[in-house]
Formats: C-alpha cells, structure tokens, sequence
C-alpha cells in the first residue's frame, strides 16, 4: 500500500533539512512512520493478511535502523525526530 503522492510531498516538506531533500535519514523515517500507520489501520479490518504483515515487520525494521543510524550520527536530531514523530516514549 503505497501512499497518495500528496501525503508523501506533505511529508516530505514537513521534515526536509534543505530546499532539495527527499532522501534523508529524517524524511525516510517520517515515510515509514506513515505507511506503518496506515498498514496498522490496513489490520484492523483485516486481521488474516499475513503477507502485508510481513510487510509491515520489514518496514519497522528498517526504521528501526535509520533511527539507530540517526541516533549515532547526530543524537540532536535523532530526539527531534522521535518527538515530533510520537514514537519510541
């Protein structure tokens, strides 16, 4: 389940670190954040759907990894995301 070209250039203006960005640590989270939300609206009505489950694991563990990248490379950063993302409490 991809998302709606709007939402992902909404995202991506929201969490940009210059004019040209769409590839950094902070916008491929808050990518991630996204789509992970709305495959957990997905299970809700849908509880039997194991491929998309597996689905849904490998994108958390990736996020999980860029935020453990961001984390070492710039702690400052990483809180900020985290923060204005509502994750890891």
């Amino acid at each position: 389940m991809a998302l709606a070209d709007e939402s992902k250039q909404e995202v991506i203006a929201k969490y940009k670190i210059h004019k040209t960005d769409c590839g950094s640590p902070e916008v491929q989270v808050a990518i991630l954040s996204q789509r992970i939300t709305q495959l957990q609206d997905h299970f809700k009505a849908n509880k039997k759907d194991h491929s998309s489950r597996r689905g849904l694991l490998l994108m958390v563990a990736r996020r999980r990894r860029l935020l453990d990248y961001l984390k070492g490379d710039s702690p400052v950063r990483y809180k900020t995301l985290i923060t204005s993302l509502g994750i890891r409490r």
